[in-house]
């Protein structure tokens, strides 16, 4: 039995719709979480697989391997955004909340206000939920991610910035938020390449049915069916060279900043 992380955003329904709909191969256990729960269970060892947080892998690169998917962008992602009352050049000294569900949003904030604009703000979590209000509790800006980032739009009168567009717009490069990630050895290669085939069969479900599993997901989502398949469409799933490149120029900004030890070799589970 493999037990599979599933990240409780829209943005992993693409690469799991086959699991959510049953129509899994045995042998498969999903588990939901947020991306630092899922980040947690998998360096534990609780879980096998997960679509963890990109900053994770750097942090423990020598316990993981690579199953090939993740979730990136190529500009704006959508579903990361800091909403401010200030330009971000402006936040040196200044509180941003944080949401305590995110790792490598985080880390990229850190990157954009710290190295790139050479401000340093003070930090703080806060618990993200649809009626949070970090700047109505002081915070000159706040950090939001996934579904409640996109229905965020519609909830602010503050300027958005999108995380994923503000990477891509300094570094040339595309962002790489999560990847799929083992912590199991090689005995369990069969099965993870046995696993990797069915995303990858899940993934072209998802291409022909996209319409189709946003009318049936919308609704969690609280987004319209046809705003969630443009969301859906805006974001990469695979991890071409392209993609290896911005991942790997963000793992160089996470170690100037102290948050890894060094860019990792990246590991992939082949047979």
């Amino acid at each position: 039995m493999l037990t599979v992380g599933h990240i409780e955003y829209s943005n992993c329904i693409p690469v799991h719709a086959l699991l959510l709909e049953g129509d899994a191969p045995p042998g498969i256990e999903l588990r939901s979480g947020v991306p630092t729960a899922l980040n947690a269970e998998l360096r534990a060892g609780r879980i096998h697989v997960a679509p963890s947080s990109s900053i994770e892998y750097a942090r423990n690169a020598d316990r993981y391997r690579l199953l090939g998917f993740a979730i990136g962008a190529r500009g704006d992602v959508q579903s990361v955004l800091l909403e401010t009352t200030r330009p971000m050049e402006e936040l040196d000294g200044a509180e941003v909340a944080v949401p305590t569900a995110s790792a490598t949003s985080v880390v990229l904030l850190r990157a954009l206000c710290e190295i790139r604009h050479g401000v340093r703000p003070r930090y703080r979590e806060f618990v993200q939920t649809d009626d949070a209000d970090p700047i109505g509790d002081g915070a000159a800006a706040a950090l939001w991610i996934g579904d409640i980032a996109l229905r965020r739009i519609r909830r602010t009168r503050h300027p958005l910035l999108d995380m994923g567009g503000l990477f891509t717009e300094w570094t040339g490069l595309p962002f790489v938020f999560a990847l799929w990630q083992t912590s199991a050895g090689p005995e369990l290669d069969d099965e993870l390449l046995a696993l990797a085939e069915t995303l990858e069969a899940s993934r072209r479900y998802y291409e022909a049915n996209a319409e189709a599993l946003a009318e049936r997901y919308a609704p969690e989502v609280g987004l319209d069916p046809a705003r969630l398949v443009r969301y859906w469409r805006s974001l990469e799933y695979g991890l071409d060279e392209e993609m290896q490149r911005g991942l790997l120029h963000f793992y160089e900004l996470a170690t100037a900043l102290g948050e890894v030890p060094g860019v990792p070799p990246l590991r992939w589970v082949t047979r």
